[in-house]
This record gives structure tokens, sequence and C-alpha cells, in this order.
């Protein structure tokens, strides 16, 4: 039995689900790469609800893994102020039902990642060519590692930030945090320290394509370590300076490392320009080359440059 509107069956297919074929070439029309982005898009979307709907079975694992570090650091408050007094709440009649679907969902992100990785790198790989290509899974093979344990770092130090907000509480206060709040901050915590742990692997990769050379990051050395903990002092949600130095140390050893791979990598194409005769290229100025300085001063002159 077929549907109908108005008198037209209306068809059901699964034929979007296949991606959409992309010509030898790579080259695209404005409509094609729209038509291939939504495909993408949608793919990605399921996947996700996928992911969520099969999150949801386990939210109540994966509500104890986030409320740990909460505990944690309560028992070593109370360990200091035996009559601290702090719970947590759910502080209005849907607050449940909201952090279970945001649990779930946030799951669901993590867990569908892969895949939706992919449909990115899918969707951007016809663009690029060979080099960009090996570049960008570089890029993409060293930035995942980087991003989730600066997301660990962030999950166990939040248990001491925690310890030092609470500290501040008055006696005969008690403390009730709102179960929503409690989980963006722990979010916000974590995904600011693994976007942190990040931007080293930028300076890097910015030095590899010859953005920046070690010696312009050498020059900036003490401005980029002193904004480093700036942004450590603002970044983090906390006040604590624990936080602060456990999100700032990282990054600036980070950035240490990303600069001695920097000077390494500029050292060896210097080496490969020399071996190439590429002269003007190692040294960087026109004064340095025999025959651009010939030119230019028989042009200063007035003469015809020597032959």
């Amino acid at each position: 039995m077929s549907l109908t509107i108005k008198g037209r069956p209306i068809h059901f297919s699964l034929k979007w689900l296949k991606p959409l074929p992309v010509p030898p070439d790579g080259t695209m029309t404005l409509f094609e790469h729209l038509r291939e982005l939504r495909y993408r898009l949608i793919v990605s979307a399921l996947a996700v609800i996928v992911g969520m709907m099969v999150a949801w079975f386990f939210r109540y694992d994966l509500m104890d893994i986030l409320q740990r570090p909460y505990f944690q650091a309560i028992a070593a408050l109370k360990a200091q102020h035996p009559g601290t007094e702090t719970l947590l709440v759910n502080i209005n009649l849907t607050s449940p039902l909201t952090l279970a679907l945001k649990v779930s969902a946030l799951a669901g992100v993590i867990v569908t990642a892969p895949f939706w990785l992919y449909q990115l790198w899918a969707f951007v790989v016809p663009g690029l060519l060979a080099k960009e290509k090996k570049w960008a899974l570089i890029f993409i093979a060293a930035a995942t590692p980087m991003f989730v344990g600066g997301v660990m770092v962030g999950y166990i130090v939040l248990p001491k930030g925690i310890t030092v907000l609470l500290s501040f509480t008055q006696s005969g206060v008690s403390n009730l945090q709102d179960l929503n709040a409690y989980l963006s901050f722990l979010l916000r915590m974590m995904v600011v320290f693994g976007i942190a742990f990040l931007l080293p692997l930028v300076v890097l990769m910015l030095n590899i394509v010859g953005v920046i050379k070690a010696k312009q990051i050498a020059k900036y050395r003490r401005l980029v370590i002193f904004g480093t903990f700036v942004f450590g002092a603002v970044a983090t949600p906390s006040t604590d300076p624990f936080s602060m130095l456990a999100l700032a140390l990282p990054m600036t050893l980070l950035f240490l490392g990303a600069e001695v791979i920097a000077y390494i990598m500029d050292r060896r194409k210097a080496r490969r320009a020399a071996l190439a005769g590429d002269d003007l290229l190692i040294r960087g100025s026109v004064a340095d080359d025999k025959v651009l300085r010939e030119l230019s001063e028989g042009s200063d002159d007035g003469l015809e440059p020597r032959r």
C-alpha cells in the first residue's frame, strides 16, 4: 500500500544515504558543494542521534563519572573543614530530564566523533593537494590525542579548583550547587584545557608551512609565555591559582617543545636549500646575491648592468 497526497504517490527511498559521486578531477559546482555539505551534515546528525540514544541507557553511569570530581573535592574540603555542608540539587521540575538529555547528547557527540570527523574530512579533501592532504592528516592525528590529553588534565585538576572555591564559604552557610550549573562548569573547564593544548600544535604547523620561522618564535618567547599565564588566568572558570598553573605550565612546556621542533625543521629546510644551491633562499637577502647586487648597482649609476 502506497501513500498518496492529493493523488500523488509518495515513494520512500534511502538513496540519499549514499554519498554523492565526486568527479575524478575533484571539480564541483557551487550547488554540488551545497548538496555534498547537506549530505554530510545529515548523516553526521543521524550518527550523533544514534550515539545519543545508545548513551541514554548509560546516563546514570555517565553522571557518576561527571560528578566524581565534585565529590572528591567535597571529601578533601570536609577533611580540612569538618563542618562544611554541601549538596548537589536540581532546582526546577524539568532539570532531571534536561540533565539526562545533555549528558546523553555529549556522550553521543564524543562516541561518534570518528564518524563525523571523517565526514568533515571527506567534504574538505577533494579540494586539497596531495601535500596538503598529508599535513592535514598529520595535524588531525596529532591534534586528537593532544585535545584528549588536555580534557583529561582539566578533569583531573578540577577537584582542586572546586576545593579552593568552596573553601571561602562562611561558617554556618550551606552550599547548594545546581547540578546543571556544575555540569556546564565542568564542560567549559575541560573544553578550555583541550583547546589550550592545541595552540602549540597550531604554532608548529604554521612553521611547517612556512608562515613563521623559529627565530620569530624565539623572539617573542617571553611575550608568549606571559600571555599563556594570562590566558590561563582568564580562560579557567575557577579563580584559584592551581587551575591557572595546571593550564599555563603544560601550555608553556608544549610551546617550548614546538619551538625546538620548529628550529630543527628550519635547519632541515636550510640544509635542503643549500644542497639545491639556492643561496638566496638561505640568506634571505638580495644583498647576498651577486647577480642581483650588480643589477642594483647598475641601475643606481644610470648604467647598463654588466653582462
